[in-house]
């Protein structure tokens, strides 16, 4: 199949989830949205949860792709600007990715399916921090983080901030910053001292 397909099918798959949560998406809706039959979208993907997987990793923002370029960063540029990146990268995919899956907990069924998608493309929404928290891990070993610092703790306080306020921004204006920029900044600023050696 045409890699145009595949991104028409993707483009619709996002439009919808992101309309109407995982929960309520079906594959009929998806395959309307892109112009094409049911059985086109299964000859590219073989369930609705794999098809989910693609929407996370190639439409969300760019948090997969810079997950994947840590270990090559360890030992370049500022530890806290990575991090700054990060946490903007993480902000953005939460606030996009937040009303696509919360549906996911109000159908337990197809919570299961999900979490055996994910579990079996050794994917989950613990591999963020686990990221992160590896390259903090290796930075440390590099010497340019505290032997102190806990990287776990780190990467789950920068990473549950970006999720909480992707949260809140789908609930209040009322919000403690003006921009994704300002909390970016302040969540990074917050655990600064914590990596300084």
């Amino acid at each position: 199949m045409p890699e145009k397909s595949r991104d028409r099918i993707l483009d619709a798959a996002a439009h919808v989830m992101g309309t109407l949560g995982l929960a309520r998406t079906t594959t009929k809706e998806i395959a309307r949205q892109a112009g094409y039959s049911e059985a086109m979208l299964y000859k590219v993907f073989r369930t609705k949860e794999e098809m989910f997987l693609a929407v996370l990793d190639e439409r969300a923002p760019g948090l997969s792709p810079l997950l994947r370029e840590l270990p090559a960063r360890v030992g370049r540029g500022e530890v806290v600007d990575t991090l700054g990146e990060l946490v903007r990268a993480g902000l953005q995919f939460y606030r996009r990715t937040f009303p696509m899956a919360a549906s996911l907990f109000a159908e337990p069924q197809l919570l299961a399916a999900h979490r055996e998608s994910m579990r079996q493309a050794g994917l989950g929404p613990q591999k963020v921090a686990e990221g992160v928290a590896g390259y903090l891990r290796a930075e440390q070993e590099a010497g340019r983080v505290s032997a102190a610092a806990d990287p776990v703790a780190i990467a789950h306080m920068l990473m549950g901030g970006c999720l909480n306020y992707a949260f809140l921004t789908h609930f209040t204006e009322d919000l403690p910053w003006a921009s994704e920029d300002d909390c970016a900044a302040a969540l990074v600023a917050a655990v600064e001292p914590l990596l300084q050696r």
